[in-house]
């Protein structure tokens, strides 16, 4: 059986990204929730990867903390 995607290597480092980008915002987590229209435990959860981010949240998080998304996807990808 196969590792969970949320363990992979690179999902870990999206977690870690996505906490940093959020830090360099000057935002705390409760911040970025009422910023994403979201509860607190979304921003919580999905740093700690206990819950998955799509495509279009990751965007309007990136947007949210002041980042390209474009850029972002670039450093996940590890370029």
């Amino acid at each position: 059986m196969g590792t969970k995607a949320q363990h992979d290597p690179a999902y870990r480092r999206l977690c870690k990204l996505l906490r940093e980008w959020r830090l360099q915002a000057d935002l705390t987590q409760r911040e970025l929730a009422r910023k994403l229209k979201r509860p607190h435990s979304f921003v919580y959860k999905t740093e700690t990867g206990n819950r998955r981010i799509d495509p279009v949240e990751m965007v309007r998080w990136c947007k949210a903390c002041g980042f390209d998304p474009s850029e972002a996807i670039m450093r996940v990808a590890g370029k």
